[in-house]
């Protein structure tokens, strides 16, 4: 039992999940603060105060029942998935892209420099070389001495 614990704590899977929410904190710290800061002051300028959980609120025999907070959650969702999107995920695929693109580049100029170092051998040149092997390996089996040109 204590063999297959360590076998699940080692995967990458794992190591992995546990760096992902890591992030996920700290970027939480970020997104918050734009929420915060940005977004909450341009609501309370439409709307006259950055908490939308009063808007559209209405009691029914001593229940509130406010639209508002869920418009607000909404928004927040909304807000959150942008940030995230423009100020994560968009740097991160450009990265990634610019990265892909310098390996391709450097993969072709590697295979130019191979290319140019090999020589470069003719079907001719191939067909004589395979001539010569089978030749001397017939004479080698038949017990023939070799006769070079």
């Amino acid at each position: 039992m204590i063999d297959g614990f360590k076998k699940f704590i080692s995967r990458g899977n794992m190591i992995d999940m546990a760096v992902g929410v890591v992030m996920g904190s700290a970027v939480t710290s970020v997104v918050n603060a734009i929420v915060n800061s940005l977004i909450n002051p341009l609501i309370a300028m439409v709307f006259g105060k950055p908490d939308m959980s009063g808007l559209l609120a209405f009691t029914f025999n001593g229940v509130t029942v406010s639209l508002g907070a869920i418009l607000g959650a909404l928004l927040n969702f909304l807000v959150i998935a942008v940030a995230v999107y423009c100020f994560i995920l968009v740097p991160i695929n450009k990265f990634r892209d610019m990265s892909e693109a310098l390996l391709v580049k450097a993969k072709i100029k590697q295979e130019a420099e191979e290319k140019a170092k090999a020589p470069e051998i003719t079907p001719e040149a191939q067909t004589v070389a395979l001539l010569t092997e089978i030749r001397d390996q017939l004479a080698e089996r038949s017990g023939m001495p070799l006769q070079h040109d």
